[in-house]
Order: structure tokens, then sequence, then C-alpha cells
């Protein structure tokens, strides 16, 4: 197992902002090689994956064309949802609770 040496230490404990003084060293040494001993448990094993095969791509090719297409009319979206309009907007659920 690979250990942290005296120099590599004081460098962490300098990054850190904490001061040999204020420090139990041979508590923090030990600790810090634990890690580097999870990192060399963890370099065994196979990272060759690549992580993002796990999320659909999506091929520029297929997809839509970059058109300014017509939207709806206020007259026929009043039309689809008339019981739910009111004065120029949409009547909606109440979201919120009574606690709030």
């Amino acid at each position: 197992m690979r250990t942290v040496d005296e120099t590599t230490l004081e460098n962490l404990l300098y990054l850190s902002r904490l001061s040999p003084e204020s420090t139990n060293m041979e508590i923090l040494k030990k600790q810090v090689d634990e890690i580097v001993g999870y990192f060399e448990i963890l370099s065994k094993y196979d990272d060759s994956e690549n992580p993002y095969d796990a999320y659909p791509s999506t091929q520029a090719e297929k997809l839509r064309e970059d058109e300014i297409v017509e939207g709806l009319e206020m007259k026929d979206v009043k039309k689809i949802n008339e019981p739910n309009f009111m004065d120029g907007y949409f009547q909606v659920p109440k979201v919120l609770g009574e606690g709030a």
C-alpha cells in the first residue's frame, strides 16, 4: 500500500489551511493513507466503459428543421379550452396546499 510522504502531507495541510500545531499529524497521516488506499482499490476496476452510453444519443441529421411555423390563434385556443379560459388566462387547479 502506498503511503503519503511528509512533503505531500505538508502541502495538504497548507491547502486545507490547517496548521501542524492544531492537527494530530499521526491521525491525519493515517486517514490520508486510507483515502489513497481506497483510490488504489478503485483503480483496479475497469473504467473503459463510456458512462454516456447509458443516455440516449441525438443525431443532428434526425432533428427537425429550424423553420418558423404558424402558431395557434387565441380564438382557437379559447374554443378548445372554453370552460377553463377566463379573462384571457387559463384557469388551473390550485397547486399549493392550505399551509402555504
